[in-house]
């Protein structure tokens, strides 16, 4: 952090990876909570000669500053004031006169946490926003089965016999998966023989017991079950947006996998090619598609990547895939031990379920060892959509991927970029349009879109600012600069203003009735377009009209129009009938209902008669 870095972070006030004290003459004694919280999470700048006042940060200058200095340091460096040593980045700065401390908590390694006080785990600390909170018992306990040195999955269960709890059709479907893409390894028939070849099951005292893993993934049911008290996955179809959904809202299809995980994959898939966007055919002995094309690659990386990262041992959080119009969401208890950054590097990743994640490899179910989460985004991108998003919640030991169906360069996007007046690559015009979607992107957002390499995201950032076309904010944060997000915003009214009078001038030389209103039905008289276009009714709001009969759904209306995105459908055509009290919801105080429907209001009613008749409804 340089000297600028540190006034845009004062000026900005707390993030979660930054923190001031005041610490005039001495250190802090809640410093070392920060230290622990930091270390315990993602790191951060904790900053001494600071404090706040009346809701600002305000500099004071740290007085004593090689004796502040030297005790803190000293103090990480003993081991006794917290249980790991805690080695730092250190810097000094001058700001108006006075002298700033500065200290980079860097995250401890996985199996060094957590980080706590005075030789209590209970006085573990983790950052969520800008301030420290103390660990609760759950959150500890996800800590240290976390850095265990043997993994959990990997932990015998004894009081489970290996004749009994697997699932035996499981079993001769992995063998034969594991046969066709192995056929140089010698044929193991027996099941139970096969397991302990590879770990699932281990012999002692002429007994033969069962890991967790093996039972996790080729267990019976009520065996998964009872190491598991919870599902292994919570699978939702919820045919809306993510913005007009609320948790109250009933899904369209729900399954709760409580069976093994390979069931539960197989389970997922075969009801994933129902709503897939593109038909298509399994191969029936790898349960892989047969041309596997982007939009598949992604969904199976990050199905697979949700079913084999997932902390096992959280009995109180289960796993969920949240499919919107939209957006899909997949959602995991359990952080990934990487940075986000890492996350796309091709290197080997720490594991927290090394033995289930082999078994997935083993058939060819997973790309090869820390590929995962690039193929994710190399096949999104193939579909020209807004990258994915990851949150790795390191403060509440999460993990979530989300799969937008945006497209990244629109029509709008494409008349931004042109008024820029200047030549970019396509990788160029990808990081613009991206600035312009967030606002704000890192270096990890530009290597999502470049495939993954830093020197070429480093690259594609340089130019940018040099056309003053991105600031840059730090070393890896870049935002549009302020005079181009008003020139996107004015472009973006002009277009639709200019798009309103070309409609406008399209309504006044299209003939009285189109072929395609003709098509809805003969009964249509000149009467439609003199009274509609009087009421200033778009077409399709018109077939609407004369189209209702009764309380119809959503899906219903959309299909007579043929539209296929609901929230524009609503927005254009929808919301404006209900506006003006033409149509009105069947349960008005819950308008997000699933049970939702519409229907023509007493005034909808007379002008539908206006519409087909040429005059007021008897």
């Amino acid at each position: 952090m340089n000297r600028d870095e540190l006034l845009e972070k004062l000026n900005t006030f707390e993030w979660n990876d930054f923190e001031c004290k005041k610490a005039l003459r001495d250190v802090p004694k809640d410093a070392y909570k920060t230290v622990s919280a930091f270390a315990n999470t993602a790191g951060g700048w904790l900053v001494f000669g600071v404090q706040e006042q009346n809701g600002k940060l305000e500099i004071l200058g740290v007085e004593e500053i090689d004796r502040v200095q030297n005790n803190f340091l000293s103090t990480l460096r003993s081991g006794q004031k917290l249980n790991r040593v805690i080695k730092v980045q250190e810097r000094k700065y001058e700001v108006e006169g006075k002298h700033l401390l500065a200290f980079y908590i860097p995250e401890s390694p996985r199996h060094e946490k957590p980080i706590y006080l005075n030789g209590d785990p209970r006085q573990s600390y983790i950052r969520r926003g800008a301030g420290d909170e103390q660990c609760t018992q759950s959150e500890l306990e996800r800590f240290l089965r976390d850095a265990a040195v043997h993994r959990y999955d990997s932990e015998t269960i004894y009081e489970m016999s290996a004749d009994r709890c697997f699932d035996q059709e499981t079993v001769s479907w992995y063998q034969s998966q594991f046969s066709r893409r192995n056929p140089e390894r010698d044929e193991i028939s027996d099941p139970i023989e096969f397991l302990l070849n590879w770990n699932y099951v281990v012999e002692k005292n002429n007994q033969r017991f069962p890991t967790r893993a093996g039972v996790l993934l080729f267990g019976k049911a009520r065996y998964v079950r009872q190491l598991l008290p919870r599902p292994v996955l919570d699978y939702q179809r919820i045919d809306t947006t993510f913005e007009l959904w609320s948790p109250e809202e009933r899904w369209h299809d729900r399954y709760v996998f409580e069976e093994n995980i390979f069931q539960t994959w197989r389970g997922l898939v075969a009801r994933y090619m129902r709503i897939a966007e593109h038909p298509f055919s399994l191969d029936p002995d790898t349960f892989r598609r047969i041309d596997d094309p982007p939009d598949y690659i992604a969904f199976r990386e990050a199905a697979i990547n949700l079913l084999v990262h997932q902390d096992y041992g959280d009995h109180g959080r289960k796993a969920s895939i949240k499919l919107f119009t939209d957006r899909t969401i997949f959602w995991n208890p359990g952080d990934a031990f990487a940075t986000d950054a890492e996350l796309l590097d091709p290197t080997e990743k720490e594991l927290r379920n090394p033995s289930i994640i082999k078994a997935f490899r083993r058939i060819g179910l997973s790309d090869q060892a820390g590929t995962g989460i690039r193929a994710i985004y190399r096949n999104w991108h193939e579909l020209g959509r807004v990258p994915p998003r990851i949150h790795n919640d390191k403060a509440h030991k999460q993990f979530e991927l989300i799969l937008f169906k945006k497209p990244l360069i629109t029509e709008k996007m494409l008349q931004f970029q042109h008024s820029l007046g200047v030549t970019l690559s396509a990788e160029q015009t990808e990081v613009v349009a991206l600035a312009v979607e967030q606002k704000r992107i890192t270096l990890t957002d530009i290597r999502g879109l470049v495939g993954g390499n830093f020197r070429e995201a480093k690259a594609a950032a340089d130019y940018l600012v040099h056309k003053q076309l991105l600031e840059m904010l730090d070393d890896t944060l870049f935002e549009l600069p302020d005079d181009l997000i008003n020139r996107y915003e004015k472009l973006t009214s002009t277009a639709v203003q200019a798009e309103s009078k070309t409609l406008k001038a399209t309504k006044e030389v299209t003939p009285q009735v189109t072929p395609e209103v003709t098509a809805v039905g003969t009964r249509l008289g000149p009467s439609w377009d003199q009274v509609g276009t009087k009421l200033g009714l778009s077409l399709d709001q018109m077939k609407l009209l004369t189209n209702f009969e009764g309380p119809q759904s959503i899906t219903e209306l959309m299909e007579w129009v043929k539209r296929t995105n609901r929230t524009k459908f609503r927005e254009e055509i929808l919301n404006p009938l209900i506006e003006t009290l033409l149509v009105e919801m069947t349960i008005p105080d819950k308008p997000r209902s699933s049970k939702q429907k519409y229907r023509l209001t007493e005034k909808g009613r007379a002008l539908q008669a206006q519409l087909i008749h040429g005059d007021d409804q008897k």
